[in-house]
């Protein structure tokens, strides 16, 4: 079984930054995409995934600052990931925007961090059937591939075989 139309998308992952640190991710040329941050959570335990976000038409240290929940919970232990996009040339902004808003669905829906769970009824599963993510660098926790093959409900009534002789 072949598909054809997979759009791929590499995020070179950096970090960890701290909140300190925001300034060194508001380069307006090329810091908008994923972030994934990690602390301390009541039931899951410290040092842990807890949120997944995106920074499309503002950079990701802006869009980190304006978050509302780092104070409610060891705010100065966050470590903060950056995922930038990466490809053999930058698509029109458009297109960029479109990949970087699929990539944070899927990467939420296939890890479901804890801060991001009101979020996992509202992700579309056509929209993420053919996206499939390759993280790159310093990723953390995250699954190095995450397809939306996968994680999604293409493939649940699927009719095959075991292979035999």
């Amino acid at each position: 079984m072949e598909y054809q139309h997979m759009k791929l998308i590499h995020l070179e992952w950096t970090g960890p930054y701290t909140l300190e640190n925001l300034t060194d991710l508001m380069d307006e040329e090329t810091d908008y995409g994923i972030y994934q941050v990690y602390g301390k959570h009541p039931i899951y335990g410290s040092n842990v995934l807890l949120y997944i976000g995106k920074a499309d038409l503002q950079t990701i240290g802006k869009r980190i600052s304006q978050e509302n929940w780092w104070n409610t919970n060891d705010s100065g232990r966050h470590l903060i990931y950056a995922g930038r996009l990466m490809g053999e040339q930058t698509p029109e902004e458009i297109d960029w925007s479109i990949e970087i808003d699929l990539a944070e669905k899927l990467l939420i829906y296939g890890h479901k961090p804890a801060y991001n769970s009101k979020n996992l009824s509202n992700i579309l599963h056509v929209n993420l059937q053919d996206i499939h993510i390759l993280n790159w660098g310093s990723y953390r926790d995250l699954f190095p591939e995450v397809s939306g093959l996968r994680w999604t409900s293409k493939l649940d009534d699927l009719e095959h075989e075991i292979y035999s002789l």
